[in-house]
């Protein structure tokens, strides 16, 4: 099964930063995505790109904090994470689509292939 490969993650205080890389060489022509899942918690959409469009996507508790990008040629994705707060605690994964465009881009059903997932605590 295709596998996505995460990096970044670790532990940080409220208001501190992080980033989150995910490789997508294979997948430069497809709408991308992050989300979460908090312990005892649904996975939840934090972030998605269109491929197609450059459109982009993210959840509202993370809007103004968060940003979602690619490198030019598209091989890598990033989660640019500033202001942390606890509520952030999560494990962050990334995801692929098939197709450059999604029609459900905040939906995980939409993403079938995933990393393995980036652990992110937020404490004091």
């Amino acid at each position: 099964q295709e596998q996505l490969v995460q990096s970044g993650g670790g532990s940080v205080q409220p208001g501190g930063s992080l980033t989150l890389s995910c490789e997508t060489s294979a997948y430069t022509h497809r709408s991308v995505a992050w989300f979460r899942q908090a312990s005892g918690k649904e996975r939840e959409h934090v972030a998605s790109v269109q491929a197609y469009s450059g459109t982009t996507d993210y959840n509202d508790s993370v809007k103004g904090r968060f940003t979602i990008s690619r490198d030019s040629p598209k091989t890598t994705l990033y989660l640019q994470m500033n202001d942390l707060k606890p509520d952030d605690s999560a494990m962050y994964y990334c995801a692929a689509a098939l197709s450059g465009f999604v029609s459900r881009p905040l939906r995980a059903t939409s993403y079938p292939v995933w990393g393995s997932g980036s652990q992110v605590t937020v404490s004091s």
